[in-house]
């Protein structure tokens, strides 16, 4: 039932939303004693943080000092790292800096015997000499680099001192404070094991919600017949209440929903709850109001084929369009909020191949949930190697963008994030066609990002495209061909 377009989406989503959690620092305030040690170490706090930036060759704008340093070279490691990238887009560092006036300046005579010193530092080197390179070395080696470089140098010490406000308690707190913040940041392993697993549950719950969607007629059905019995019970009845017509709760497709083989699947995912009574009312009243019952009640015809006819049209017209089955659906589960119309396309695809059910056949078939093994890795294996390749990816697409025709501080992150999943698509998936994989997030981000969004991507994935195959890393041809090697 899950396809791959379902797949993506899920990825997408999950990429967004975990790097949003791990670009973000955790800026600590200001103490509330506004002592003068209190003032001084959230000074030496905040420069430290920026000369991790200036050291790591970052840009700091209105920040920087007018110096020249090796930094970007003699620091390539850390230069390259995940807590420099993320310390220069923090805006809540940004505004501190601003706030409290705070500048490095008094380091730029010092900036070049840093990037030294922490080039020599035996933590470095071991550093420089990794591999791969995870965050929590990263995070080691920044932490190390503060308690004992910055902490212990005497021309680190005696730049701060220029500062009036310098107190030994203030600058010994103000690096403590720094060395949280990043060793905070360490989370990160933390929230990848969360996205992944969050991407399994998403996808779990999808199909729970076409299990819950498949079992909504007998819900609906059920009432409905509770309803016509109450009627006929009732002290004075009509010939209407007495005589009913039951083609309705007859419906040989919601006859063959209560097979015993689908019971336990719909036991554990059905819209059923007594809060949910109000919702089944309301999808009830909607469907005997309409014109596709008034058409069904008055035909003569009766088969399992306009049975199933009868509730696709229900399906289609009349309850996927309900605000209230949106509504119901979100406050349920978080992971169903935009699952509704895709879900919704293989319910309709399962009620129409009920309809051709032979005689003696189990008319309805629940869909699986993956249609092969393949499938069932495909989402964690893209979402895995869109985390790996983000940064890679980023840059060559940095690359790319028409500066003359899109504001690249204005970019959407979503439409990067759209980017970086489509190229892993079509540089780890040999069998997928780019015209595949291009048309399938051009469709994603019209849909969750801006207007101009598909032709914005189009134009860039398609440079980035054709730089890979220059470059002899994709054998893919852009008519969906697969080139040997």
């Amino acid at each position: 039932m899950i396809n791959r377009i379902l797949i993506r989406i899920k990825v997408v989503q999950m990429l967004y939303s975990y790097l949003l959690t791990r670009s973000e620092f955790r800026i600590l305030p200001p103490a509330e004693r506004n002592t003068r040690d209190a003032r001084y170490a959230y000074k030496v706090y905040l420069q430290t943080l920026l000369l991790i930036l200036k050291l790591t060759g970052q840009k700091l704008g209105a920040f920087d000092v007018d110096v020249v340093t090796s930094g970007p070279s003699a620091l390539k490691a850390l230069a390259k790292g995940d807590i420099a990238g993320a310390l220069a887009v923090n805006g809540d560092l940004r505004e501190a800096v601003v706030k409290h006036e705070v500048s490095i300046q008094d380091f730029a005579h010092i900036l070049q015997y840093l990037v030294d010193e922490i080039a020599e530092s035996a933590i470095y080197k071991e550093f420089s000499r990794k591999r791969k390179r995870e965050i929590n070395d990263e995070v080691d080696v920044w932490a190390v680099v503060i308690e004992t470089i910055f902490a212990r140098d005497d021309r680190f010490k005696d730049a701060c001192r220029r500062s009036d406000e310098f107190t030994i308690a203030g600058f010994n707190r103000g690096l403590e404070m720094a060395i949280a913040t990043i060793k905070d940041y360490s989370d990160i392993k933390a929230t990848l094991f969360n996205a992944r697993r969050s991407l399994s549950a998403s996808l779990e719950e999808s199909y729970r919600l076409y299990v819950a969607l498949m079992a909504l007629p007998i819900e609906i059905t059920r009432l409905r017949r509770e309803q016509l019995e109450t009627a006929r019970d009732k002290y004075l009845p009509t010939a209407d209440d007495l005589n009913p017509n039951l083609k309705f709760i007859d419906n040989k497709f919601v006859e063959a929903l209560c097979d015993e083989s689908l019971e336990k699947e719909f036991s554990t995912a059905a819209i059923k709850e007594q809060t949910d009574y109000y919702l089944v009312k309301k999808l009830l009243d909607d469907i005997l109001a309409s014109q596709i019952y008034q058409d069904y009640m008055e035909s003569k015809e009766s088969s399992l084929e306009q049975d199933c006819e009868f509730w696709r049209n229900v399906m289609k017209d009349i309850i996927f369009n309900c605000d209230e089955l949106s509504e119901t659906l979100e406050n349920k589960s978080i992971f169903w909020n935009d699952d509704l119309n895709i879900v919704g396309q293989f319910v309709l695809k399962t009620i129409r191949r009920a309809a051709s059910a032979k005689e003696g056949e189990v008319a309805v078939k629940l869909m699986p949930m993956f249609k092969d093994e393949e499938d069932a890795e495909f989402g964690e294996r893209l979402f895995v190697s869109a985390v790996d390749h983000y940064k890679e990816y980023r840059s060559i697409i940095d690359r790319f963008i028409n500066k003359a025709q899109w504001d690249t501080e204005r970019i959407a992150m979503m439409d990067i994030v759209v980017m970086v999943v489509a190229i892993t698509e079509i540089m780890d998936f040999p069998l997928i066609p780019i015209p595949v994989s291009f048309n399938e997030y051009i469709e994603i981000a019209n849909y969750y990002s801006t207007p101009r969004s598909g032709q914005f991507i189009n134009g860039t994935l398609y440079s980035v495209i054709n730089y890979l195959k220059d470059e002899g890393r994709l054998h893919k041809s852009l008519d969906g061909k697969h080139k040997a090697e």
